[in-house]
């Protein structure tokens, strides 16, 4: 049988109703990029905002559709919100200045701000971060996922970076995720770890070439549209940089705080900053930062080599008044037991460098504790 096409998926959404009742979902534009995979195809439908909890039978059945075609195995379907999508947007009400601190108590005031909508079963989610590739994020995040369990917490992992997913490698799992009527993901688990990520729905070579709506809709059903069950934490290991992917887990989705890595020299703390201000911006708190790769124990003499200088993110933290959660060596260990995809706190629980990664983990749980759930923050760009 050939291969599934996009044009055959767009013909058949075809067939699926917008808002109008008038035209088609395709027609109407509301269809984002098309990606097809192993016989699985992935889409998003833009919607009005404030009626996409009224629509949502329209995207169960663009949902249904597809997966009746022949050829296909499953889809994966997300509604985007947007506010002049499918239906013209009603004109928006202007700015209204914020109420002077000393106005009369009966003045207008601005509403609140909406509550984030949670993760059922997930009671804490931690975002790890850095400005910049390379720094050795995602390793320190499966490893302080480890620590957290080996400190006796429920936890899982999501690994949120959509074009270059690590944790099949890392976490050394194979194979696809089986589905709950259809819908519902069940996560894939490893040395305790209930883990999620896009390297289980597409072949390890795949290039995803997706626009910003359709990752933060593959990112948003991968959270929300998986069977977590009960966690005491969630771990997300996030994309480097300051995109979409950041926005929208800072819009919707409530963290209790972001880990910030980093190696000591100045290019890398220059960019960890960004992260930094970024999450400040939009009002996560930043529960400290981790100095990657601070320096090297030489195998054969013991000796201590900085390769990348030293005490730069300890310097960084105290001076931006963030706490820094600690120093992780760079040792061939961590090298070889992350590319065996035997993370070193599961592969050598009692040595040194795996208590260096529970103790973070400790830090980290400490803050999160005593860490009040925050509404949605208002983004400003200046």
């Amino acid at each position: 049988m050939a291969d599934i096409t996009k044009e055959q998926v767009l013909e058949t959404l075809k067939t699926v109703r917008g808002p109008d009742l008038e035209h088609n979902i395709v027609e109407l534009g509301m269809v984002s990029d098309v990606f097809i995979s192993d016989g699985k195809v992935y889409f998003s439908i833009t919607v009005p905002a404030e009626r996409a909890k009224d629509l949502e039978p329209m995207r169960l059945a663009a949902e249904r559709a597809v997966k009746q075609m022949p050829g296909v195995k499953g889809a994966m379907v997300a509604l985007t919100a947007d506010k002049k999508a499918g239906a013209p947007a009603a004109r928006p009400a202007p700015p209204q200045a914020a109420p002077h601190p000393h106005s009369h108590p009966h003045a207008p005031q601005q509403p609140p701000r909406a509550a984030k909508i949670g993760v059922p079963g997930v009671g804490a989610i931690i975002a790890v971060a850095s400005g910049k590739g390379g720094v050795g994020k995602s390793t320190t995040a499966v490893n302080l996922a480890l620590g957290l369990l080996a400190n006796g917490l429920r936890v899982g992992i999501l690994d949120a970076d959509v074009y270059g997913p690590s944790m099949p490698r890392l976490l050394k799992i194979s194979g696809k995720p089986s589905q709950i009527d259809g819908r519902i993901i069940v996560p894939m688990e490893n040395y305790g770890l209930k883990v999620m990520s896009m390297g289980f729905l597409v072949e390890e070579e795949t290039a995803m070439i997706w626009r910003g709506p359709m990752v933060q809709s593959a990112l948003l059903q991968m959270l929300r549209e998986v069977a977590w069950g009960e966690l005491d934490v969630l771990v997300v290991d996030m994309p480097p940089g300051t995109g979409d992917v950041q926005l929208t887990m800072a819009q919707q989705v409530p963290l209790a705080g972001a880990v910030i890595v980093s190696t000591p020299q100045d290019l890398a703390l220059i960019d960890a900053r960004k992260g930094l201000n970024m999450f400040r911006k939009v009002e996560v708190p930043v529960l400290g930062i981790v100095e990657n790769m601070s320096y090297f124990i030489a195998p054969d003499t013991g000796a201590r080599y900085d390769i990348f200088g030293h005490g730069g993110a300890r310097k960084e933290a105290e001076r931006i008044g963030v706490p820094f959660l600690g120093e992780v060596p760079l040792t061939m260990s961590i090298r070889e037991t992350s590319d065996a995809g035997t993370p070193l706190v599961a592969a050598e629980p009692e040595g040194v460098v795996a208590g260096i990664y529970r103790e973070i983990a400790a830090k980290v749980w400490a803050q999160v504790a005593n860490t009040p759930l925050r509404a949605a923050p208002a983004i400003v760009f200046e």
